[in-house]
């Protein structure tokens, strides 16, 4: 007890020295033994009433604090969280948009219908496809009547195998009655290839016809894969119509059958002589 004591007061000594404006000495004795206290000036003496059971902390007021600040440290780190933007999210244009199926990406091919249509295959995991996504964006700025659609490939698998994608970045352009007018791979470092396609299309041009957008296998492998929700009817085969002549396994060295005769006429003989 008496080593606690000590100790008590080697430390009220030292806060002394550093509060003398705020504190002031009392003596207190311990039998025969006196020792000397800090007493805070103009406070009020602490009293307890606590004996075991649940301590409310003033009228609330530390509790209405508590849950202020919690809600402010929450607001804050959603207001962190929401500011970090995806690479593939940055710099995009008003002509860049995101195909979310397959029935999306047909229906926004058909719906184009003379204007020249890029599809970006790309995947949030290939660096190439970072690196030259922000050129692409400043090629679309550039090109604000080029429609650009971008697939992503971890989200749309199984469409890309379908549609016979096995490298990234890839690029195809379609245009009205034409269809799909190239498609190739390209990186950073051969950016001059997109470029010289987007050149070579890009120059307003009228199709005759409807719109054509996916070839027919493409369309028939997507509608085949379980995985997707598309639906297709393939075209039926043209069939010969009655007015084509029928084939014979006539001999072309005779000489052709008259037509037959009709009623009032004379039919006309020819005498080789």
């Amino acid at each position: 007890m008496a080593e606690v004591i000590c100790r008590t007061s080697i430390f009220l000594g030292a806060c002394r020295n550093h509060h003398a404006n705020e504190v002031s000495d009392s003596p207190v004795s311990f039998g025969k033994k006196s020792f000397s206290c800090l007493k805070l000036k103009n406070q009020r003496p602490l009293r307890s009433d606590f004996h075991g059971k649940r301590v409310v902390l003033g009228d609330g007021r530390i509790e209405s604090f508590r849950r202020s600040f919690q809600a402010s440290i929450k607001a804050q780190t959603a207001l962190r969280i929401g500011s970090v933007q995806k690479w593939w999210e940055k710099g995009l244009q008003p002509n860049m948009r995101e195909i979310t199926s397959a029935q999306d990406l047909v229906d926004s091919l058909c719906s184009s219908g003379d204007k020249l249509v890029v599809v970006d295959f790309s995947s949030p995991g290939c660096g190439g496809c970072k690196a030259l996504h922000p050129k692409i964006c400043q090629l679309a700025k550039m090109n604000p009547d080029v429609q650009f659609l971008q697939v992503n490939y971890e989200e749309h698998k199984s469409m890309c195998y379908s549609l016979g994608v096995h490298v990234l970045p890839f690029f195809r352009f379609y245009r009205g009655a034409h269809g799909r007018l190239c498609s190739f791979s390209c990186t950073n470092a051969t950016i001059k290839k997109f470029k010289d396609a987007l050149a070579k299309h890009s120059p307003d041009r009228c199709s005759l016809g409807p719109t054509k957008g996916l070839e027919e296998k493409e369309l028939v492998a997507l509608a085949a894969n379980k995985d997707l929700n598309f639906t297709y009817t393939p075209k039926p085969l043209s069939q010969p119509t009655d007015k084509e002549p029928a084939t014979s396994d006539r001999n072309p060295n005779l000489p052709l059958p008259l037509p037959p005769k009709r009623a009032g006429e004379k039919t006309l003989v020819t005498a080789w002589r």
